[in-house]
């Protein structure tokens, strides 16, 4: 079974191109979405601990966490402790299930798939770019979004033109949907002819 990561900045268009995907059949794990369980749940307790006064019954008060974080790199390093290894668990989970199934493709859909080092436990990394402008418009089109708040998520991320340095496929997503569509189409076709490597390796025995 191949995996392979799909991953982009913010507003690059993950969402939209990880729900074509699904369309086509092919499991995909939403790394945001489980981060948001995961509020709910199982990392509560630690965030509290880190964090005081930033959780409730209902999980953790994002705005609170943010407020409490502010700009402090060391700050998002004790988070990212915390929540990192549990999202690693629940993608080994979820990568196991697909294979138990007998799926040829798994992506796991990660917006720090480089900046985790995860990309080197895959068979490719599938990058969603668009031009900075459009990015930004995007972005700021978002309830509750700041350019404060936008620089802090760049600042956390490496730059657009790194990624697609890296990436085994690049999808430019700043034309029509249905443009988006066609390019995941033809990588979805290249991918089937590949070996995989990164399961074995990574996931069965990592």
């Amino acid at each position: 079974m191949l995996v392979v990561g799909l991953t982009g900045s913010i507003g690059m268009g993950k969402s939209t191109a990880a729900a074509h995907l699904r369309a086509k059949g092919i499991p995909v794990f939403d790394a945001d979405g489980e981060v948001h369980a995961l509020y709910r749940g199982a990392a509560v307790p630690a965030i509290e601990a880190a964090f005081p006064g930033t959780t409730s019954e209902a999980g953790v008060d994002r705005a609170k966490l943010a407020a409490k974080l502010g700009g402090n790199a060391e700050s998002f390093r004790r988070l990212d402790a915390i929540v990192h290894p549990l999202i690693r668990a629940s993608e080994r989970a979820f990568v196991a299930d697909a294979h138990a199934r007998g799926v040829a493709i798994t992506v796991l859909e990660v917006p720090l798939i480089y900046e985790t080092g995860l990309d080197r436990d895959l068979d490719a990394v599938v990058v969603l770019s668009a031009p900075p402008d459009m990015q930004r418009e995007r972005v700021m089109a978002r309830p509750g979004m700041t350019a404060e708040r936008l620089g802090a998520l760049l600042a956390r991320q490496i730059p657009d033109s790194e990624k697609r340095r890296r990436a085994d496929f690049v999808v430019d997503t700043s034309g029509p949907v249905e443009a988006t569509r066609r390019q995941l189409d033809a990588i979805v076709c290249a991918l089937e002819s590949r070996t995989p490597h990164a399961f074995d390796r990574a996931w069965l025995h990592g």
